[in-house]
């Protein structure tokens, strides 16, 4: 790696650690040819697949549109922040375990509701009333109905 102060092209790692839950590498760098010590991040670039859109548009899977959609969905419930980034990190390692070349938003969708009817059963009716369009308070009826009839060991939280 060039360092950064005087643009030497070649630096010597100093230190290397693992960082969070071991995916990142923190390393500590020297220059040779200045000796000013600086820090780089390594982390793995797993490329995702594209997501298939209702329209049959191609979009890049955004980890942000997720989490926006089950924050929204998870409003003033009784959820930690950590379990929802243990809820997203399941999703996305479905998406890329998937090996599909690309996956549609409604194989995410469902996974979604999957995750959210275990976590949280008002969540999970709040988001299906988005995902699938709900039209009227029947289509409410209808879902709770079906949750209620789900055996209740497919619904336990972590």
């Amino acid at each position: 790696m060039h360092c950064p102060f005087c643009g030497a092209p070649d630096t010597r790692v100093v230190d290397s650690r693992l960082l969070a839950e071991g995916d990142k590498v923190r390393r500590r760098r020297e220059c040779p040819g200045c000796s000013a010590r600086f820090t780089t991040y390594e982390v793995a670039e797993l490329l995702m697949p594209p997501v298939v859109k209702r329209d049959g548009r191609r979009e890049p899977f955004l980890e942000k549109k997720l989490r926006t959609g089950l924050v929204r969905a998870l409003e003033k419930r009784p959820v930690s922040a950590e379990q929802i980034e243990k809820l997203i990190l399941r999703i996305k390692n479905r998406v890329r375990a998937s090996s599909e070349r690309e996956l549609s938003s409604q194989q995410i969708g469902e996974w979604v509701m999957d995750e959210l009817r275990r976590l949280d059963p008002v969540a999970y009716v709040r988001f299906a009333s988005v995902y699938r369009s709900f039209e009227d308070v029947n289509a409410f009826r209808v879902e709770i109905e079906r949750l209620q009839n789900t055996p209740p060991d497919s619904m336990n939280s972590e």
